[in-house]
């Protein structure tokens, strides 16, 4: 598993889609079938991959909007993304 760096560029993996339902959203996996339920942060965070900002410039997004310390919502964003590519919801790096 490649480390998660904050300039690193995210997006969905090829056969994830994500919809919104109520107070939060889920991920379907096309490949497998899973389908994810995502809580508010996780949904926010997703929002805001579109395969042209890199891990930083969407913390600063969610710091600016949630108005939260940056460096402590760097660390969990970084954590939730690594969770993500595990899962295969995000693209891995380099992919």
């Amino acid at each position: 598993m490649a480390e998660i760096a904050s300039e690193m560029i995210l997006r969905l993996a090829d056969d994830a889609s994500v919809q919104n339902v109520g107070d939060g959203a889920v991920v379907l996996l096309a490949r497998s079938g899973q389908l994810y339920t995502c809580n508010g942060t996780t949904e926010a965070f997703l929002e805001k991959v579109d395969g042209e900002r890199s891990l930083d410039q969407i913390v600063a997004l969610l710091s600016e909007e949630f108005e939260v310390d940056k460096g402590t919502l760097g660390q969990d964003m970084t954590a939730l993304a690594t969770d993500l590519v595990s899962e295969g919801i995000l693209a891995a790096p380099g992919a």
